[in-house]
């Protein structure tokens, strides 16, 4: 990969001061992609110490709401194979319970943790902002997004506090699971309860506006709360119909309205002084070269649902969510919850992909 990439990713100063001259060609080796990664693994392991005899194992947790038989986990056991290549040794650890995960995470059990990119938030609001209400309207859009910020230009937004992004896969879309056909869109939506996180607010605001009422849960809980009626709505990836059953929930008058309101990550967050930036860059590298593999993945998980389910909207109330959910992303970006950075690099993106959008000639992101 190369600066030069799409033109959309800024060139970005590194923020790490070099301790010696030495350290400092080291750290620009493994920066610079042009090289053999041969030479840069040997640059990263002599700079950080991985990847050397009694100094190499490292204990990453690994969020599956099925566990170890679970799809994310069986992704991860391929990057782990990876990553071995690289002399790093691996010990997965598969948690149900995400909040669990993060919590020990937090405690210092794990030295980094694979979550959602809604939870990453908690760690980096860079690429917590990836899963942005109608940022990326489709993987294409998601795709260009993770080349940029696999390339070391991007290495200085991936490091916040004590904690580094280490890696970033692709989830799918995130689609509204409906039970009646009728709640096809915003207006519709009014009066019915609609699950949210309870760990994120603002989710429950954004609900709140459209005159829906908010129900907080947990992702552990939230399927079950669909399938039993408890909630009307539920935004959740495709994958989760068949896993988590989500089919009960829409039986026998619901569907899947589609509508992708936001691209969904999967995100690696380390602890930096257990994998630091240099080791994480390779590292966000192998997570990006692995971007089909892992959709083909998760394609696999939902090749399966019928056509029978799908719920079209008419465009101009797809253009009526674009605006909302731009006002949304501003409204955010005010508060701070979400990146101004990263909102104008979706931006960009999606005005490559397609320059005719009102926003390209008038940006407010």
């Amino acid at each position: 990969m190369r600066n030069t990439l799409l033109g959309v990713g800024a060139t970005l100063a590194f923020a790490v001061a070099p301790a010696s001259a030495s350290d400092a060609a080291l750290r620009d080796t493994v920066y610079n992609d042009a090289l053999p990664m041969t030479e840069r693994v040997d640059a990263m392991r002599e700079l950080t110490g991985l990847g050397k005899a009694g100094n190499d194992t490292r204990k990453i947790c690994i969020w599956d709401i099925v566990g170890r038989n679970g799809p994310i986990f069986s992704a991860a056991q391929d990057q782990r194979a990876k990553l071995l290549e690289y002399g790093i040794q691996l010990d997965l650890v598969p948690y149900t319970d995400e909040r669990v995960m993060v919590d020990e995470f937090k405690a210092g059990l794990c030295d980094a943790a694979l979550m959602s990119g809604l939870r990453a938030r908690l760690f980096n609001t860079y690429t917590g902002t990836i899963d942005s209400i109608g940022g990326l309207p489709t993987q294409q859009h998601m795709r260009i997004l993770l080349q940029v910020l696999a390339n070391p230009a991007s290495a200085e937004h991936m490091v916040q506090g004590d904690y580094v992004v280490a890696g970033i896969a692709p989830g799918g879309g995130a689609y509204l699971f409906v039970n009646d056909k009728k709640i096809n869109s915003l207006a519709a939506a009014a009066g019915k309860n609609v699950a949210v996180l309870d760990y994120d607010p603002v989710q429950a605001e954004m609900v709140g506006q459209v005159g829906a009422s908010p129900v907080p849960t947990d992702i552990v809980n939230a399927p079950n709360m669909f399938n039993n009626g408890v909630v009307d709505v539920l935004a959740a990836p495709l994958a989760a119909y068949e896993i988590v059953e989500l089919y009960k929930g829409m039986t026998p008058d619901g569907g899947i309205v589609n509508y992708p309101i936001a691209q969904i990550s999967m995100q690696l967050v380390a602890r930096r002084d257990r994998i630091p930036n240099e080791a994480a860059q390779l590292v966000r590298e192998v997570f990006f070269e692995s971007y089909q593999q892992i959709i083909d993945r998760v394609h696999e998980e939902t090749k399966n649902i019928p056509g029978r389910w799908w719920i079209e909207i008419p465009d101009d109330d797809k253009r009526e969510y674009e605006v909302m959910m731009r006002d949304v992303r501003l409204q955010l970006r005010e508060r701070g919850y979400y990146s101004a950075d990263m909102l104008t690099l979706q931006r960009r993106i999606r005005c490559k992909l397609d320059s005719s959008r009102a926003e390209c000639a008038d940006p407010q992101e």
